[in-house]
């Protein structure tokens, strides 16, 4: 009994721990996986690397992104950081 009360204070660290930093930490990786995975030709979308543009077209893991009239730049799906949505 002794040993369970000593070791409690780590357990609930360790609580704390999951909930503030891991699970949200999942949860926006898992939406960022979702955002990659739906996109379709037209989205306006921001790289990771800061570059805006239009999508495309799109390939299994390649995107084709028109940044301006006549250039087109191809991204691996997982560099696209997010998409822009106009209001």
């Amino acid at each position: 009994m002794e040993t369970l009360i000593s070791l409690l204070p780590f357990i609930v660290m360790l609580l704390v721990f999951w909930f503030l930093i891991i699970r949200p930490s999942q949860k926006r990786a898992k939406e960022t996986a979702n955002m990659q995975n739906n996109l379709k030709r037209g989205d306006k979308v921001v790289t990771i690397g800061g570059l805006h543009g239009e999508v495309d077209s799109i390939e299994d893991t390649l995107v084709h992104i028109r940044v301006s009239s006549g250039t087109i730049i191809t991204f691996e799906r997982q560099a696209i950081g997010r998409v822009i949505e106009e209001k």
